[in-house]
């Protein structure tokens, strides 16, 4: 686990979000603002320039810098980097004045700015990086951040602790409680460990374990909104090629009943591969367009039941449909829905396990998706913004192998260019049909994002920008 952003996940997050800081920062309503940057401006359709705090200081003491900026912003978007991908449209980074970092552009990009309030837009001190050499990112090394906590101690597979930065750069916000330790285990495991008072508190992943704290009076549950859904992948493997079937198998499926058996009614039936928690802007536009999707019914009644079998008939004889699981609770009763909805229109499917260590191969490998016609995952975006997820449809997406279209190409291109929300949003609700109509995932169920705490804990915030902000400075103690 690399503590510096370098190879961040869903749970590096969790940490990395209160000891490094970026230029743009996630707040509470899901909107983006500057943070480490006091502001930006598009000087043109190629110049966008970031105008930086004059009073951060990292950990050492040192304050950050232009040249501190630009190192990082280079580091990130270097070939092989974890973020490279969001720096598509930037051609260079410089520093144009003391406080300030432009970046040449080979066209405006509203999600780039916003990428940078996810792992894109973290300024590490350079000093830092290269004085602990190869020990930086390791367990024998520290952090090169200037959050509202510093890196105590960490044990590799076991646990990590932070301590209040002694002398955090921005008072109003430095953190309220010393010491905080992350530790990792089963679900089991973390779930007894909130019963029996050992933990303060968790992010679920799981919906499912949430039911065994509810009704306890020593532990709360929250949920807010998050960009995070279960969807079905549909591969390049056999009869599901067809958008017709997978039109069919998502008219089929009966969302409200998985909902109960795969999360215990925890999440919320749902037609779109992102999650509401992207609607940062245009609210009322994009809840309308979601709801005239045509082939991903939220209540699925017997007209979409004889919809999807006119389709079947449309497409004749075909194989057997094999969705995959690794026996995890979620994906087999998502790999059940499938089977019971393929039966209900007239078709035939199979459930195939796979080992939990090999699951997430599909993405990588053809070979394995050669196994199974379609894999389940959730899946969540750092950019709170629906193009942020739907650029995955373009033709050379890693992460869907059916969409192969030059007008959605374009339309991303065209989604990203407009930095007017409304013209934005309108190219966002294109996107949305057209993969709503092409569908190389069926998307069965948003994840809430959903904490768990002591009631003798106050500041947990339960929307999914926890990821990307220190969530952990306002942690308190509840007042009696």
């Amino acid at each position: 686990m690399d503590l510096d952003a370098d190879a961040a996940t869903s749970q590096t997050d969790i940490v990395l979000s209160n000891v490094c800081e970026r230029l743009m920062q996630l707040g509470s309503d899901l909107a983006v603002t500057p943070h480490l940057a006091s502001d930006f401006e598009w000087k043109s359709d190629s110049e966008l320039v970031f105008t930086l705090r004059d009073d951060v200081t990292f950990h050492d003491g040192s304050p950050m810098t232009a040249d501190d900026v630009v190192w990082s912003m280079q580091r990130h978007m270097a070939d092989g980097a974890s973020e490279a991908d969001e720096f598509v449209n930037v051609t260079g980074v410089s520093k144009t004045a003391e406080n300030e970092v432009t970046f040449a552009m080979a066209q405006p990009d509203a999600i780039f700015v916003k990428a940078l309030a996810g792992d894109a837009g973290v300024v590490l001190n350079p000093r830092a990086v290269a004085a602990q050499g190869d020990d930086y990112g390791t367990t024998a090394g520290s952090d090169a951040c200037s959050g509202p906590f510093v890196l105590d101690e960490w044990r590799s597979g076991s646990q990590v602790t932070l301590k209040k930065a002694p002398d955090y750069w921005d008072a109003d916000r430095a953190a309220l409680t010393e010491e905080l330790i992350f530790r990792w285990g089963s679900d089991d495991v973390i779930i007894n460990s909130l019963l029996t008072g050992d933990a303060d508190g968790t992010y679920l992943e799981n919906l499912a374990s949430a039911t065994r704290l509810v009704g306890d009076e020593d532990i709360k549950v929250a949920q807010g909104e998050d960009t995070r859904v279960w969807s079905l992948m549909a591969t390049e493997r056999g009869g599901l090629t067809d958008p017709r079937l997978r039109q069919a198998l998502s008219l089929a499926i009966d969302r409200e009943g998985l909902n109960q058996a795969a999360f215990s009614g925890l999440g919320r039936p749902w037609n779109e591969p992102v999650g509401s928690g992207a609607w940062g802007y245009e609210r009322d536009a994009f809840e309308a367009a979601n709801a005239a999707l045509e082939f991903s019914p939220i209540t699925r009644d017997e007209a979409h039941l004889d919809k999807a079998r006119e389709l079947v008939a449309e497409v004749g004889p075909t194989e057997e449909i094999v969705v995959a699981s690794d026996g995890d609770s979620i994906r087999s009763a998502l790999a059940e829905a499938v089977v019971a909805a393929a039966d209900e229109i007239g078709l035939e499917a199979s459930i195939i396990r796979i080992p939990t260590a090999q699951y997430g191969d599909y993405y990588s490998d053809a070979s394995v998706r050669q196994k199974a016609d379609l894999f389940s995952d959730d899946y969540f975006v750092s950019k709170f913004d629906p193009v942020g997820f739907y650029k995955n449809g373009a033709s050379d997406s890693s992460v869907q192998w059916l969409l192969d279209d030059p007008e959605f190409d374009q339309l991303v291109q065209d989604a990203r260019a407009a930095v007017d929300d409304t013209e934005r949003s309108e190219l966002a609700i294109d996107l949305a049909a057209r993969w709503g109509t092409a569908m190389p995932w069926i998307s069965t169920t948003a994840s809430p994002n959903t904490v768990a705490y002591s009631a003798e804990v106050t500041g947990i915030p339960a929307a999914g920008n926890f990821r990307y902000y220190p969530w952990a400075a306002g942690l308190g103690a509840a007042e009696e």
